[in-house]
């Protein structure tokens, strides 16, 4: 699973618990209820405009077992323990920091080139494709070997098939090569940026200003 996907879950999580809080203070505030004639249980929490959010009753019912701070400290570690957690996974790079390059005039020579200076290499060849304004790649940890992230924004008017096609026997292939791998899996991503219309129009002249476009 991604880390987007797995932020994505998270939000979604705490989105769906801060609504229901959300609208169950509302409603209680608002006396919904009342209005509405409905009759909640006595357990439902906030059911009138005058009644606190946690009542004294549920404030100390179990204050006085000796479980209970005990439970509340835990519950409260685990809480900051995840989000320093998923603080930390935020800022940890996704993909490998570095990847071993091939030696074969020397087998017993390890030679690691960082990830940041292929993925430089590769955004470099695939700008220079026809058509090609911007261009953002990333090499991401796969099932067995590195994988690469590419996006790129074409030109008004650009040819996605021939660009994907460049792609693939430019830099996706140099990359291959200078690894030394059969096969490095791509994902490339390509957005075409929409012509813009061009603004045509007489100028009037306005007394005592400068002209304007209509």
């Amino acid at each position: 699973m991604s880390r987007g996907t797995v932020n994505r879950l998270l939000l979604g999580v705490v989105g769906l618990v801060l609504l229901a809080a959300g609208v169950l203070v509302l409603a209680g505030g608002l006396d919904l209820y009342g209005h509405l004639g409905v009759d909640p249980p006595s357990w439902w929490p906030l059911t009138s405009p005058d009644q606190p959010v946690l009542s004294a009753r549920s404030r100390s019912r179990w204050a006085g077992e000796s479980w209970w701070w005990p439970v509340v400290i835990a519950g409260l570690v685990v809480v900051v323990a995840g989000t320093a957690w998923w603080l930390v996974a935020q800022l940890r790079r996704s993909g490998p920091t570095t990847v071993v390059l091939p030696t074969p005039g020397a087998p017993g020579l390890r030679l690691r080139l960082r990830s940041r200076a292929l993925e430089e290499a590769v955004e470099t060849a695939a700008v220079a494709l026809p058509e090609v304004e911007r261009v953002g790649v990333r090499l991401v940890r796969g099932p067995r070997q590195p994988r690469l992230r590419a996006a790129v924004r074409m030109t008004p008017g650009g040819d996605p098939a021939a660009l994907a096609e460049h792609f693939e026997t430019g830099p996706r292939t140099g990359a291959r090569a200078s690894l030394d791998l059969p096969d490095l899996p791509a994902d490339l991503r390509i957005r075409v940026v929409a012509a813009r219309p061009e603004v045509t129009g007489r100028r009037h002249r306005r007394r005592g200003g400068q002209p304007r476009v209509v």
